[in-house]
């Protein structure tokens, strides 16, 4: 049976953009429109679609705040749509909290040109998230502990098309958060319940976590997780834009207790510190400055930019059998080709396991190579890497 999809947008040529790319493949069947957030809800709770496209600024009823009535009443995959701005930036990743499951640019000059490229990702996309039923992402979306010296005042970006202003996080969406959570596996996989360990590095000096589609909200679960005491750098390549990544690495870093930081040509390896590879670009660690990173201009001939494959070798070459690498969801392999470098060095992999990933694709891939030491569900991550391999 075809992905049932329904489209929410405010621009009537958005609307039949994507409708047009959408019906013209067989896996896939539009079976409504909607042109603003209340009547997306009306939609999605009448029509039962596979997934939602929906854009972010919209008027009587916001992306936002459509998401999250949608996940509370008729749970759906949505992928949201967004500008490539800062603003866009804060808005997407306050939509993925709502509970969306992934995000695309709407850079409008590829949707007039009808670039191949986006037709080929978006509907990718659509179909992935479509055939999945799992509802994993919010688990991740806790109340934030506020770090030393920060107000409980966070800034968070209304999708009104003027700016930010200064807001509380919502008591009932915090509730909504939570309960979902509590629905999903609260408790540690059964495939740890017995053997409560995994391989761990026994000099270990580098934690280096690759991810894609879902992984903003399992990076989240996973460093929250850790205390500011904890004892290795963190390097983080997640598939995201250039204007996304700063953004990100900022509310991570509000939301964990250890630091996170966009990372910049020259930063330390820190201990209790996380790196998040700029988007555009490549992050490596050379031979000769191991103790540092480098960020390398991002080259078009790279489909991934920054790439878990490049960052992964260089890692596998300045510190061998030292590192801990971990694959998280997303689709396509990258990481599959770093992780046999990896390997071959003598690191330790783990991947995620399906059971837990938005999207089982980079996981699959190191897991089928027979590059995985361990098989991990989300929840098992974050206090493996606290304890060392130990829960």
């Amino acid at each position: 049976m075809p992905v049932k999809v329904l489209i929410v947008d405010d621009s009537g040529f958005f609307r039949q953009r994507i409708t047009d790319i959408l019906s013209s493949d067989s896996r896939l069947e539009v079976i409504g429109v909607a042109s603003n957030g209340r009547e997306a809800v009306e939609q999605a709770r009448k029509l039962k679609p596979d997934i939602i496209t929906m854009d972010v600024e919209m008027p009587q009823l916001n992306g936002i705040e459509a998401v999250k009535l949608i996940m509370r009443d008729s749970p759906t995959n949505v992928l949201m749509l967004s500008s490539l701005t800062h603003e866009g930036a804060q808005v997407t990743l306050q939509a993925l909290e709502a509970g969306a499951a992934d995000y695309l640019t709407k850079d409008i000059r590829a949707w007039i040109d009808k670039s191949d490229s986006l037709h080929n990702i978006f509907v990718e996309r659509v179909v992935a998230l479509g055939r999945n039923k799992r509802f994993i992402r919010s688990t991740a979306f806790a109340p934030r502990p506020l770090k030393s010296g920060q107000s409980s005042t966070v800034h968070t970006f209304s999708s009104d098309k003027g700016g930010a202003e200064p807001s509380s996080p919502s008591r009932s969406n915090q509730n909504s958060l939570t309960s979902r959570s509590q629905r999903t596996d609260p408790g540690l996989s059964s495939s740890l319940r017995n053997a409560r360990q995994a391989h761990f590095p026994a000099h270990c000096r580098l934690v280096v976590i690759g991810s894609s589609t879902g992984g903003p909200a399992a990076l989240q679960k996973i460093l929250m997780e850790l205390p500011a005491s904890f004892p290795y750098p963190i390097l983080l390549i997640q598939h995201m834009p250039k204007a996304f990544t700063s953004v990100f690495a900022a509310r991570l870093d509000q939301q964990c207790k250890i630091s996170v930081k966009e990372a910049e040509d020259g930063d330390k390896l820190l201990p209790g510190r996380a790196l998040l590879a700029p988007g555009g670009h490549q992050l490596i660690i050379e031979s000769r400055s191991p103790d540092r990173v480098k960020i390398l201009p991002g080259d078009e001939r790279v489909t991934y930019r920054p790439s878990v494959d490049i960052t992964y070798a260089s890692v596998a070459k300045a510190f061998g059998n030292k590192v801990l690498g971990i694959i998280l969801t997303g689709m396509g392999a990258d990481g599959a080709d770093g992780a046999k470098l990896l390997k071959k060095s003598g690191a330790v992999m783990w991947a995620q396991n399906e059971e837990s990933c938005t999207i089982y694709g980079m996981p699959q891939a190191v897991v089928k190579a027979g590059l995985a030491d361990d098989i991990l569900h989300l929840n098992d991550i974050g206090p493996l890497l606290k304890n060392n391999g130990k829960i």
